[in-house]
């Protein structure tokens, strides 16, 4: 055999390029994880507590039985749809995080839209869909303003959307203590309840609510827009190089508020769930953390929307075993959330690795003669 012939096989059994960046992309996160997890079992070493027993507890209170695992998939459906707002600008070239203030906004949205037609006797077949969609508007046009800065204006996207995040906030409490807020509602300062006629049920045989579902269509919907479609390959064009694009004649401004705006939708729709579903009302409690936690749901999915579905879920374990671990090992309920944190700190050092794993990136020309 010759050595050309030597040369041909070897390449024809060397991994193509596309499969050792999918090897790299999950490679390198659960390497992060796997980091994580030993940083987190030092500092529970260091406060004389049982690294063993916490995942242990972790693995019981997430998934270890079937209220376990609805807990678990009643947190991750809001985290599905804000890592959705934060991916999609992401795929564009944009880091906007400002999923929460359209979280919040949207919640208060539905809630306020809610208000005169509950009064009024309007179907709840009738005014659900109201109520989503006005969320979703209300979303969309606040982070979709901040695209809109950022083109048009130069405005930095992540300073903008995380101002607007605070501003969302205040504007929830400024109308939900005062022109919409409920007069029974004297301890916690909430609108007026929709009511259980109004209030999303759960899928049938679960107690999880609609919103996982809405969650899983939309990532397997944003999906496909972006990876299947003229549109998607826009807008990854325009994330790659905006000058480039332009000088193709792609509308690039356009691009950006459509991204944008159909991020803010997601988290608008999330904040609706919060209302129709959970809550019944809005309220102090819309402002949970949905949105800066799907930030870190979305850089480990590493912007891909299916990979989210299955991100978001391990931080809805997460967030659903934090009881059982304050009760067993006398930790505060905050706990996950310094481990959420050391998290995302391991993962932007993780950023550094990509293409620098030799055994994961492709031959070059000289090795292979």
């Amino acid at each position: 055999m010759t050595v050309q012939s030597l040369s041909a096989t070897s390449l024809r059994r060397r991994p193509s390029v596309g499969t050792l960046k999918f090897a790299e992309s999950i490679f390198i996160p659960v390497a992060a994880l796997l980091a994580s997890a030993a940083l987190f079992s030092v500092f529970l070493l260091f406060l004389g507590k049982s690294p063993l027993m916490f995942f242990q507890l972790l693995w019981v209170g997430g998934f270890g039985s079937g209220f376990s695992l609805q807990n678990t998939l009643q947190r991750a459906a809001p985290l599905i749809l804000t890592g959705l707002a934060f991916a999609v600008p992401a795929r564009i070239g944009l880091t906007m995080i400002g999923g929460e203030g359209a979280l919040v906004l949207g919640g208060l949205s539905a809630a306020a839209m809610a208000i005169p037609l509950v009064t009024a006797g309007v179907p709840a077949f009738l005014t659900l869909p109201i109520m989503a969609m006005t969320a979703m508007l209300a979303g969309g046009l606040w982070i979709g303003f901040a695209g809109w800065l950022r083109y048009y204006r130069g405005v930095n996207e992540t300073i903008s959307s995380l101002l607007l995040s605070y501003i969302a906030i205040a504007t929830m409490n400024f109308f939900v203590e005062g022109a919409l807020r409920d007069p029974a509602s004297a301890n916690k300062p909430s609108t007026m309840p929709i009511g259980d006629a109004y209030r999303i049920g759960s899928i049938p045989g679960t107690e999880v609510h609609w919103g996982l579902a809405a969650g899983l269509v939309l990532a397997i919907g944003l999906h496909i827009l972006m990876t299947r479609t003229t549109f998607g390959f826009a807008a990854r064009v325009t994330g790659g190089n905006a000058r480039a694009a332009l000088a193709q004649g792609l509308p690039v401004g356009r691009l950006i508020v459509a991204c944008t705006m159909i991020a803010g939708a997601c988290a608008g729709l999330a904040g609706f769930y919060e209302v129709a579903a959970v809550h019944g009302q809005a309220n102090a409690s819309l402002v949970a953390g949905y949105g800066f936690t799907g930030i870190l749901v979305a850089f480990l999915a590493r912007q891909v929307p299916l990979a989210i579905i299955p991100v978001a879920v391990l931080f809805g374990a997460l967030s659903a075993a934090g009881g059982i671990i304050q009760r067993r090992m006398g930790m505060p309920d905050a706990t996950v959330l310094v481990l959420q944190g050391l998290i995302f700190v391991v993962l932007l050092t993780s950023e550094t690795f990509y293409g620098r794993i030799s055994f994961l990136q492709p031959k070059r020309a000289e090795d292979r003669t």
